[in-house]
């Protein structure tokens, strides 16, 4: 089974927002020296917890500090933007990166209302999505749409001998069934959810996916948050901070992820019920535990990759919880970080 990332630049309590993205391009090259498949930035925007608002200059970032690991959004948030604009920065973002690029779109506006309004004021814009990927793929695959099409004729440089990978996101049955429609590979956000919908998602994908030139047979991959630690004690003390945001988000309080001490605060009767839902469902233990619980987790999706989120308020403890995972799941770990950055 692949193992890959998903890192969302975490703004955490006592740091700025600028260290959080300064620690994705950190964690991206000792996840490229761990062995990790894959490397995926999220977009979202006016968000006081996820501070990750442009993923295609973070990848660009991340490209100049690695050499072998696939590098993605996850994802670009499609309705905001030109079909055509999109192509062209992520086919600059293969020629620093050739053949290691995934672009990953999603139709979800990734802020609130007023926020999506001022980065497109068009409010059905999310209505024209399907088009939108069709035209995207084309530009981006180094072609031109079609005879009739007001972008006939217009190309999205620089070309290349190779493009960037198109993969459809999303954390319900709409994503799966306009990826298989058009044959695209497919991630679904597990995490989202926490796992609600998922085996309907993927079986839709499977069941309905046709071939096309992108794909010959269905590609899914599940995003999941899981943490590991030393001990199983340390990792459900540092599942706090995540517990405890979650929480927060379920009564409409958002902000930077605290220390799991100060996370620890008496639960209400309320939140109580939504702390003890997370922690039956959580990825949570030592290396081996999580891992087994990853394997189990892939076997029952039918899935071979799994994307990994973990959240915590020490970054040395995320990259411990990389670094456990990636030994128990036998990854094959490439040249010193050090080694990498200079070559």
């Amino acid at each position: 089974m692949k193992l890959s990332i998903l890192d969302q630049s975490v703004a955490t309590a006592g740091r700025t927002q600028a260290q959080a993205i300064s620690q994705t391009v950190e964690l991206a090259a000792q996840a490229e020296a761990w062995g990790y498949h894959r490397f995926w930035v999220s977009e979202h925007h006016s968000h006081p917890s996820i501070v990750g608002t442009a993923p295609e200059v973070l990848m660009a970032a991340i490209a100049m500090r690695t050499q072998r690991i696939r590098l993605g959004s996850a994802g670009v948030m499609l309705p905001h933007y030109s079909s055509l604009k999109v192509a062209e920065q992520f086919r600059v973002l293969d020629a620093l990166a050739p053949g290691r690029i995934d672009l990953g779109v999603g139709r979800a506006p990734g802020s609130d209302g007023r926020t999506a309004q001022l980065l497109n004021p068009d409010r059905y814009a999310s209505e024209n999505f399907p088009q939108q990927v069709i035209d995207l793929y084309t530009w981006v695959s180094g072609g031109t749409p079609p005879q009739g099409h007001p972008g006939h004729g217009v190309w999205a440089c620089p070309g290349g001998s190779t493009h960037p990978d198109v993969w459809m996101l999303g954390s319900s049955d709409y994503g799966a069934q306009l990826a298989a429609h058009l044959g695209l590979p497919y991630a679904f956000a597990y995490f989202i959810t926490d796992g609600r919908g998922a085996e309907q998602a993927l079986q839709m994908y499977r069941d309905n996916f046709q071939p096309s030139v992108v794909r010959q047979r269905p590609e899914a991959v599940i995003c999941v948050w899981a943490l590991a630690a030393d001990t199983e004690e340390e990792a459900w003390r540092l599942f706090q901070s995540r517990a405890r945001w979650r929480t927060d988000r379920e009564f409409g309080r958002l902000g930077p992820i605290l220390p799991p001490d100060e996370a620890l605060r008496e639960f209400n009767p309320a939140e109580e019920m939504v702390w003890s839902r997370l922690k039956a469902n959580a990825l949570v233990g030592t290396g081996p535990q999580v891992a087994d619980k990853l394997r189990t987790l892939a076997q029952t999706l039918e899935v071979q990759e799994i994307a990994v989120i973990t959240w915590t308020h020490d970054a040395q403890a995320q990259r411990r919880s990389y670094e456990l995972l990636a030994s128990e799941m036998g990854l094959n770990p490439t040249q010193p970080v050090a080694e990498a950055v200079s070559a």
